[in-house]
């Protein structure tokens, strides 16, 4: 009955990183550009020790690798707005400068004239460098391949001026894991760097338009109904075993 407990007892355990999982996921659905991971999965481990080597006990294993599958469309009309098509990533620099990635695309110009995420991560051209903007009433307009257009409206006769270009780059093929800031790193790099050459897929990105999460707020919620389920047969398991063991005390003492 002892084993029959600890079993029960590890199950609920190691059920605790999918409920973090969950919780984490159910917090960013409105999230712009949010992908899954941290994807759960049980294994059984053969319990090593006196008792029969049939003997195993779950064991909770996590896969942090980014779930790419796409979010809602949602159309801004925002000239700066843009949404990665397929498996397509964008460059920024996170905090302590480092060159990640990220699907977020609700870019800004900040006071000093760089672009920059929602988040504030400076954005990336496609020679690994910082975006500066021109200041000023400038009408912006980026192409589907990254390339960003301003036009002086008090000067429409010059036509549009190419400025940068995003560093997108297509991830087929390559894996991609979270960081602790939410922004995305390759599992190998170019020389030990968050660098990588682009996948065989074409990069590219939608302009005014803005993707949503890929959590599907639905199946986690019915998730976390399956959670508490388990959890509650578990806590009667563990019930059932001490009513067990104290009859079977009640009996060794009236014998």
């Amino acid at each position: 009955m002892d084993r029959l407990i600890y079993t029960a007892h590890m199950a609920m355990a190691e059920q605790r990183l999918d409920r973090q999982a969950l919780t984490h996921e159910l917090a960013n659905v409105t999230t712009v550009g949010f992908k899954r991971a941290y994807e759960v999965a049980n294994r059984s481990v053969r319990v090593e020790g006196d008792g029969f080597d049939t003997r195993f006990l779950p064991r909770a294993v996590t896969t942090n690798i980014v779930n790419m599958s796409p979010g809602p469309q949602m159309v801004t009309g925002r000239a700066l707005d843009v949404s990665m098509n397929d498996l397509t990533v964008l460059g920024v620099f996170s905090k302590d400068n480092q060159l990640t990635w990220t699907r977020r695309g609700d870019l800004k110009i900040d006071p000093d004239g760089f672009l920059r995420t929602g988040e504030g991560y400076l954005v990336s051209d496609d020679k690994g460098k910082p975006i500066s903007m021109p200041l000023g009433s400038f009408n912006f307009n980026i192409t589907n391949d990254g390339e960003i257009l301003a036009m002086d409206p008090a000067f429409p006769e010059n036509g549009e001026t190419s400025i940068s270009k995003l560093n997108i780059k297509d991830t087929t093929g390559i894996d991609l894991v979270r960081r602790s800031d939410g922004l995305f790193q390759p599992v190998k790099g170019i020389d030990g760097s968050n660098d990588f050459e682009t996948g065989p897929g074409i990069a590219s990105v939608n302009s005014r338009v803005l993707e949503g999460s890929n959590v599907n707020t639905v199946t986690t919620l019915v998730k976390f109904i399956d959670h508490s389920r388990s959890f509650e047969m578990q806590t009667r398991v563990i019930k059932e075993m001490k009513d067990n063991d104290s009859s079977g005390e009640s009996m060794m003492r009236l014998s």
